[in-house]
């Protein structure tokens, strides 16, 4: 998971919890070698790309938040409908190119049959596999939506949340607390552009110019990368010092007042959350094996049984 637009919180859509019955061996009679392909497609993007791994959990993350689990995130807009991956939240997320390269290579293999959403979830396993994350089985057999709205993504989680705000976000996907902590050390890949978080650095407030809850000496190195006024729409500043390694210096850094994101601080100073940090933070074991299975338990959010199984993920068959 990365970096989110700040945008105002309103009424969450919230996505149906999943009633489907998905299972690990959803593929093997019908396309066994799916994960083989999949993966292999991937690592050879993510050699050329090392931006790949990063986009690609997030885009996992994303799609499970709007609508569910089906790939709506996907498909391209069209004149008469403007879709999600076009809402603001998305614009940065990239990678669409792997999917597409993934999924070429799943049709000439076993055609019609492995859906965009199952290569999303797959997708979002193996990009953190192979930055040395934990691995977990992936559970398949989902099918891809035919609904996408830009305006949708609003209900995305703004880096600008505060925990209580966080927490009813993905409580009302049906994830607990322990999910929220756990899956925002998805932040451990990736970069945030400034954007998405100068307003901690700049008349955060009538009393402070920088939100105090910032380390002063990052807050500091955050304002030369992202001065004010700033015309370099590229500059940011990396979520974690090993952000392509999946290990849990995430939590370190929000302990030390280093967090980019303000909700990512916000963890750490909130009695409901701030324990399961500090645990993240001392074990890097145990947030793998709470991070596996909340992974699981955000791929079942919205599953769709009865949909249909793209032959390009960016359009509807």
């Amino acid at each position: 998971m990365a970096p989110f637009s700040t945008i105002l919180f309103l009424v969450l859509l919230i996505a149906p919890l999943c009633s489907a019955t998905l299972g690990v061996q959803y593929y093997d009679q019908t396309c066994p070698h799916a994960e083989d392909i999949i993966y292999q497609t991937i690592r050879n993007a993510s050699f050329f790309d090392p931006k790949v791994p990063a986009r690609l959990l997030r885009m996992f993350f994303h799609d499970c938040f709007i609508r569910g689990c089906d790939a709506s995130v996907l498909l391209d807009s069209t004149p008469e409908n403007k879709a999600e991956k076009d809402g603001p939240p998305n614009l940065s997320l990239g990678a669409f190119y792997v999917i597409d390269a993934v999924k070429t290579n799943l049709e000439k293999a076993c055609p019609t049959t492995v859906s965009c959403a199952d290569i999303v979830a797959i997708a979002a396993r193996d990009v953190v596999t192979m930055s040395g994350g934990p691995y977990w089985n992936v559970l398949k057999g989902r099918k891809d939506g035919r609904v996408s709205r830009a305006n949708e993504t609003v209900n995305l989680p703004a880096p600008s949340f505060n925990t209580s705000q966080l927490i009813q976000s993905f409580a009302n996907r049906g994830l607990a607390v322990k999910d929220l902590v756990a899956l925002s050390g998805g932040h451990t890949l990736g970069f945030s552009h400034c954007s998405s978080f100068e307003g901690r650095l700049h008349n955060f407030s009538s009393v402070h110019d920088t939100d105090p809850s910032l380390n002063a000496v990052f807050a500091q190195s955050l304002k030369q990368k992202c001065p004010k006024p700033n015309s370099d729409r590229n500059a940011g500043q990396l979520l974690d010092p090993t952000s392509s390694v999946f290990d849990n210096n995430y939590y370190k850094q929000i302990i030390s007042g280093k967090g980019v994101f303000a909700s990512d601080q916000s963890l750490l100073n909130d009695y409901r959350t701030g324990l399961i940090v500090k645990a993240f933070a001392n074990d890097q074991a145990t947030f793998f094996r709470e991070f596996a299975a909340s992974m699981i338990k955000l791929g079942n959010v919205g599953v769709l049984e009865n949909g249909e199984v793209r032959l390009n993920c960016r359009t509807m068959n």
